[in-house]
């Protein structure tokens, strides 16, 4: 259906949170940006603040310059800023969107989030054991010393599968 690598990258780190743009999520789930936010606006008590946020100009702006995620121009343009739901909010998507389809995305989606948790756990795992390897090291290792400053820029926060924003 769609690969989960597709759906880490339309994670973003926003706020601290990784979240999934409105637009982002209307694609996934074939329909239209302003439907799926009619039914979130027709649902609102389901979406609390910890489950979906508006973004700021600023965050937009910063978005649509950095990441190209928001498209400019004439008739390119939203008349509102983008919603951004966490993990919970988008699992609420599935019960007011009611579709078959919703309900197949969210289970990707879902995984999606799982094996982002899993891989920042692991990068976790691996810098405590590289920051303890490193204090193990003297000055005569400078070619181990060299191989863990490799390792631990591979292993970096810009490298497990989301954008960061603001």
């Amino acid at each position: 259906m769609i690969p989960t690598h597709n759906i880490h990258e339309m994670i973003y780190l926003i706020r601290g949170q990784k979240v999934m743009l409105d637009e982002d999520l209307a694609k996934l789930y074939h329909v239209h940006t302003k439907r799926l936010n009619e039914q979130v606006r027709r649902n609102r008590k389901r979406f609390p603040d910890d489950f979906m946020f508006q973004l700021t100009a600023e965050e937009t702006g910063f978005l649509r310059s950095q990441n190209a995620a928001l498209k400019k121009g004439r008739g390119e343009h939203r008349k509102y800023r983008p919603l951004a739901f966490t993990e919970q909010g988008v699992a609420m998507l599935s019960s007011v969107l009611n579709s078959e389809r919703a309900i197949e995305v969210n289970i990707m989606i879902m995984r999606a989030f799982v094996r982002l948790r899993q891989m920042v756990s692991l990068n976790r795992a691996l810098a405590k054991r590289l920051a303890a390897l490193e204090r193990r090291l003297t000055g005569h290792d400078t070619d181990i010393l060299h191989i863990y400053q490799v390792i631990q820029d591979l292993s970096g926060p810009a490298r497990i599968g989301f954008k960061p924003a603001p």
